[in-house]
């Protein structure tokens, strides 16, 4: 039976999980986290370095299918109206729409963009259609110049870029530089969801932030699978929160998400702008991305060092999970940054959020215990040698359905992850012995 076999690729993916395991043993008999011995196997034994886990296993297939790169003259091919390759040409017919932009005076001599200066003279440049500083003043020159002289419109120029219009300007279309567009506000094209000086800048960040989305879809097959784990952990770390002691540390844990979330935000703004960057919207973009708390981090350290329970445990995970709802208004405020602001989903959806938290707290405490203990279980039949008893069968589902409607519930009001932890609560006053933490880790080891 000779050919091609899938052999070697399961020894590979084998080896790399046994390599795992190896290091989650070795990390526990040095008494320390496994967290970064792990994460060292995993990039070692990556594609980037070893290989032994093939790209195909690690990379999403968009970015190994979709072609976002610009073909040799670029810009020439754009003017002209020729094919860009079939992932772009697929942006341009959908995205970025070419009469959304006007045309600035300029030649295109041998692939590169040359621009008309102040004094006549020409000054190329690559024809990427990204546009620095100097370049947008030459073109403000040019344009000007190009004004006073013939009255032309920037559309009769020969070979020229393409840059946003205005869009107040009425019937009378006027050309836009990209200083001016920007510092109007006018820049910025919806039909690619970004901000884009040109058209050929529309064309190659859209493709980009589409591959980046669709993978965000439908990941790689790890990266799935680490998602996967993460919404089960947290689940689990769920049915360890203690209301008794939540009362205790609650509003210490508060002030601390509050302090963890505008500390980072207002030091990663103030670093931006300190190395040169504007505040909006690279300051915020910053401070945003540095305000989260990896919950999924701390929940694992804690676990592993036995202090889940302890008052300090509680305030911590407490204090994460206020942490990343504080940073999920700030994530959804961000987004709304790129256009009108939108009531819906900056403040409605975090509201909705809490409102339903806050239920599934209060039926964590008084519906689940005496749904689940005196309604369901003694209706349960018992099955003597049973090698999982019907009781613990049905414990599962129950969860399980519970984590799947919380979870969707808060997906779309934000992040599934909050439903998951949300889940987990909804099963922590079943029993005082943690029958549904011993059921949960029992069944999904089975898994």
């Amino acid at each position: 039976m000779g050919g091609a076999s899938s052999f070697l690729a399961m020894l590979s993916i084998a080896c790399f999980l046994f390599c795992g395991w190896l290091a989650t043993k070795v990390s526990k008999a040095a008494g320390v986290s496994s967290i970064v011995l792990e994460i060292t196997v995993g990039v070692i034994l990556g594609p980037a370095v070893l290989g032994v886990v093939a790209p195909a296993y690690a990379e999403c297939q968009y970015r190994r299918h979709v072609d976002c790169t610009p073909p040799a003259d670029f810009e020439r091919l754009i003017l002209e109206g020729q094919p860009l390759g079939a992932d772009l040409d697929k942006i341009a017919g959908s995205l970025c729409h070419k009469e959304n932009y006007h045309l600035v005076e300029h030649d295109v001599v041998d692939g590169a963009a040359s621009t008309l200066t102040e004094d006549g003279h020409i000054d190329e440049a690559d024809a990427t259609g990204f546009a620095d500083e100097d370049e947008i003043a030459d073109l403000e020159k040019a344009a000007a110049a190009a004004a006073a002289a013939d009255n032309h419109t920037a559309a009769d120029a020969h070979g020229a870029d393409m840059y946003p219009v205005d869009p107040n300007a009425g019937d009378e279309e006027v050309a836009v530089t990209p200083a001016a567009a920007a510092a109007a506000g006018h820049h910025r094209r919806l039909s690619g969801g970004g901000n884009y000086h040109s058209y050929s800048e529309c064309l190659l960040k859209t493709c980009a932030a589409e591959v980046a989305h669709d993978c965000q879809l439908t990941p790689d097959f790890f990266t799935l699978i680490g998602h996967t784990g993460v919404a089960l952990m947290i689940f689990e770390s769920g049915m360890h929160f203690d209301f008794e002691k939540a009362r205790v540390v609650g509003p210490k844990a508060c002030a601390v998400a509050v302090f963890g979330t505008i500390l980072p935000f207002v030091t990663g703004a103030l670093l931006t702008v300190i190395y040169g960057r504007p505040f909006m919207p690279d300051g915020v973009s910053v401070g945003t991305a540095l305000a989260p708390t990896s919950v999924g981090i701390a929940l694992r350290l804690l676990g592993e060092a036995n202090v889940l329970q302890e008052d300090f445990g509680q305030a911590i995970i407490t204090a994460a999970f206020v942490d990343d709802i504080l940073s999920l208004i700030l994530f959804n405020v961000l987004f709304s940054l790129r256009g009108d602001f939108q009531v819906v989903p900056v403040v409605v959806f975090p509201i909705l959020g809490i409102i339903f938290m806050v239920l599934a707290m209060i039926a964590a405490v008084k519906f689940w215990p005496k749904f689940i203990n005196e309604t369901i279980m003694p209706r349960i039949p018992a099955k003597e040698g049973a090698k999982v008893s019907p009781h613990d069968e049905v414990l599962f589902l129950i969860m399980m359905m519970v984590l799947v409607a919380y979870a969707t519930l808060t997906y779309f009001l934000g992040t599934h992850l909050w439903g998951c932890f949300i889940a987990g609560m909804s099963f922590a006053c079943i029993d005082k012995h943690h029958w549904p933490h011993h059921v949960w880790v029992k069944q999904t080891k089975r898994a």
